[in-house]
Formats: structure tokens, sequence, C-alpha cells
């Protein structure tokens, strides 16, 4: 891997609760080269969008980074405060969020709202921001360009919002974009045009990008790596061809299992294998593996011991946390 533009080192997460603090993120490290994307997947509720919001402290009201670092251009994102921060969120890592609609200001035109980072962190004036943002909006395929900067969020469909939103991640050209799952909401068509847009100004803009998803088969050909969270924690990690030809964890092995698949007459298959079982609540978690009590390859040193993240024998760049793939600890 090149010189890392993000690493993040023992990452924890905490969340106050009327039995006291519960971890939700724990330990969670990884690396992110100069250029590189990376997807981070896992089912609703398993620290994606936590960790990554952590990041640019925006995590929610009681829930709070309790250890780790996250060294971002050299400087460790966790100590910085005041106007340090405020250059960071947005001018150096662009974040585009899950619901656009929620994420907008209702009462302000999406041109004032698009021209804010440009003037704050830019230092543009009113006319210049006015007419950069319109290039932004053609730029991410918004019909209309500048004249849609007088429009409310309301008046935008689903799909274009998302793509305001895109436009305003990328306003200041950051080095870095963060994307939590940004086409969940919209149809398969869009999803589509979403990726490849994404995919296109990566390679226009040479940025690093983050896209969060519970999708395995969105992101099948816009990452180069894949990290797999569960409860919190990274059970897999992988060059995306490694991931989807040869899946290690059981976990893994499950989502990939689960998309949909035509049959050899074309039809898509009726019945879809699940992962049995639920994630477990945050301070409830079993004793040894998170994932032992919906595995069916589970061991007796499963249920007592939690397995470390190690490279596979064959693949260096392949890591996975389970005993029944890299072996049971020596007694």
């Amino acid at each position: 891997m090149n010189a890392p533009i993000l690493d993040v080192r023992n990452l924890a997460i905490d969340i106050d609760t009327r039995y006291g603090k519960a971890r939700i993120v724990d330990g969670v490290s990884f690396k992110l080269a100069k250029g590189e994307t990376l997807g981070v997947v896992g089912e609703s509720g398993c620290g994606k969008s936590l960790t990554m919001m952590s990041l640019l402290n925006l995590l929610p009201r009681k829930i709070a980074v309790s250890g780790g670092e996250a060294e971002f251009e050299s400087r460790n994102l966790f100590t910085l405060e005041g106007e340090d921060l405020r250059q960071v969120r947005g001018g150096r890592i662009g974040f585009i969020f899950q619901d656009p609609m929620t994420s907008f200001n209702p009462v302000m035109k999406i041109g004032e709202q698009l021209m804010e980072p440009l003037i704050h962190h830019k230092g543009m004036d009113k006319a210049a921001a006015r007419k950069r943002a319109g290039e932004l909006m053609r730029l991410v395929g918004i019909p209309g360009g500048e004249a849609r900067l007088d429009n409310y969020p309301h008046q935008l469909s689903g799909g274009m919002r998302q793509r305001v939103m895109i436009a305003m991640g990328l306003a200041c050209e950051p080095p870095l974009l963060i994307a939590d799952e940004p086409t969940t909401a919209l149809d398969v068509t869009i999803q589509s045009q979403i990726v490849e847009l994404v995919k296109d100004l990566r390679e226009k803009l040479g940025m690093s990008v983050i896209w969060i998803t519970h999708d395995l088969a969105l992101i099948a050909g816009l990452v180069d790596r894949i990290i797999v969270l569960y409860t919190g924690t990274i059970v897999e990690e992988a060059p995306v061809d490694a991931l989807y030809s040869s899946p290690q964890h059981p976990y893994t092995i499950g989502l990939l299992n689960s998309l949909p698949k035509l049959s050899p007459g074309g039809e898509a298959e009726k019945h879809l294998p699940s992962i049995g079982g639920t994630p477990p609540e945050p301070g409830r978690r079993p004793k040894g593996c998170p994932f032992a009590p919906r595995c069916a390859r589970k061991m007796s040193v499963c249920e007592t011991q939690i397995p470390k993240l190690e490279s596979l024998v064959e693949d260096a760049a392949h890591r996975v946390a389970c005993f029944a793939v890299t072996g049971a600890p020596a007694s």
C-alpha cells in the first residue's frame, strides 16, 4: 500500500445506556491509501456509520469515542477542535450523508447550501461561489445546472437531491470523500448512475473514497478493498477480487450467499439463504466470538475466546478473524 492518507488504530466507541456504558465499536483498525476506494460493509447497526462519523466528531449525543487514534494527513482527528476541526470537515474530508432530505436545511435554497462550504473553506465571494456551485451541479449531472440553484430541497427528486449531496461533498475537492450508503433510498437505475458518477469523479479528482453500504453487490465494480464489520469489529478484510472469489469468514460467506442470483434458465432465485439469528445487543456480546451464536462452523473455543484478525498464509492482504479459518490457538 502507498503511504496512507488515513490511518485508524484501535478505534473504540461507547454508548451511554441506562445500564452504563456499552461498547458498540471495538478495536477497529484500517488504513486508506491515496486514491484508493475502500468498501465498508455489514448489517444495519454493525457500526459502519458510527465509525466514519467519529472521524469528524459527528457522533450523536450519548455516543463517544473511548479509545484509539485516527491519523489523517499526519494529524490525529480526535484531538482537533474549533476552527481546525471545521477546516477538515468539508474542506479536507467530504461527507455524503445517508438521507439527503433530512441532511438539507428545508428553508434554504439548494444554491445557498452549496455555496456555504465554498465561501467558508475556499474564501470565495458570493458571485464566484454561485458560479462554482453551478459548475458542480452540471458536474454531477443535474438537469438545468445553475437554474436549479434557486430550488428548495423538496422541489427536487430523491435522485437529484442525492446528486446535490454529492456535489456538496465534492465542493472543495477534498482528498477524502466518505459516502454513507448514498444510494439506499434510490431505485436500481439511479443507484447505478450514482456509483458510476463517484467512480468518474474519483478518477478525475484523484481522491480517496470510503463507501459505506450493506449491499455487497452494489460496490463490486467500485472499490479496491473491502472490510466487513460485525457488531463493531472487523471480521474480514481483503482486496475486492479475493473477497468475492474466496470469502473466508462465515459471516461474509452468508452475506454473499444472500445476494440474488439468476438460475441457469435466466430466472431469479425465489428463495435466498439467510443468516440465522440476530446480532447481539450492545453490552450483551457473547464472551467469545460475537458471531458464534449464529455460526454453523463454531467450535468450543469460539464460545470462550475472541479471534484476532490474522492474515492468510497464502495471501497476506487477506485477513480474517475466525478460528475455523486460521486455526484455534494453542492451549
